[in-house]
């Protein structure tokens, strides 16, 4: 552990994924964090490549004001710090968010993912929400970030006794793999019997 932070190769993770209690709650945040923000979801090159190709499995799914955003703007643009980011849509959403009776909103990729439509959940950084992850020159950040709308999910978790990293298992390991996740469960095993139990 180095300066309040888990040191896994060369990663920094913050403690927050051992010490915050977190499961998702969408019946009571109404899918949120794909609809509040001032600039839609971090991407990579390769998941521009992967948004086009499945842009006409979700394309009904889209709400037509996104469809429209789409046609004219394409499925991404950079936002003012020169990262690549999903568009957004009416100041808010997301362009692949849809909604479903009642309200919720959700990932229109990841609902085809679920009815087996395409093979792909949906950009990486959507998969770790709450937690962002920032490459720097020497090292890669690993940090929770805290917003109010997920206020119900720290409840949740707290419940249901899910820890951040735990709830986050398996995008955690799509991102940095099995090995890296394993040390960071010894990590935060080690820390919470250590710091947080009584």
């Amino acid at each position: 552990m180095a300066d309040g932070m888990f040191e896994i190769g060369n990663t920094l993770v913050s403690l927050d994924l051992a010490e915050r209690f977190f499961c998702c709650n969408i019946d009571a945040c109404l899918g949120s964090c794909c609809i509040e923000g001032d600039a839609g979801a971090p991407i990579t090159q390769g998941e521009f490549a992967k948004l086009k190709e499945v842009l006409p499995d979700v394309w009904d799914d889209l709400l037509p004001s996104a469809q429209r955003q789409i046609e004219e703007n394409g499925v991404a643009c950079f936002d003012p710090e020169g990262e690549m980011v999903t568009q957004i849509v009416d100041g808010r959403n997301c362009v692949f968010s849809c909604y479903l009776p009642g309200g919720k909103c959700i990932c229109a990729i990841e609902k085809a993912f679920h009815e087996g439509r395409v093979k792909w959940r949906k950009p990486i950084s959507c998969y770790l929400y709450p937690v962002r992850v920032k490459n720097f020159p020497t090292f890669t950040a690993v940090n929770y970030d805290r917003w109010k709308i997920c206020k119900s999910a720290e409840v949740q978790g707290r419940l249901k006794k899910v820890r951040l990293y735990e709830f986050l298992r398996e995008p955690l390991i799509e991102r940095f793999g099995q090995e890296w996740y394993n040390e960071l469960v010894t990590n935060c095993e080690v820390y919470i019997k250590t710091y947080l139990e009584d």
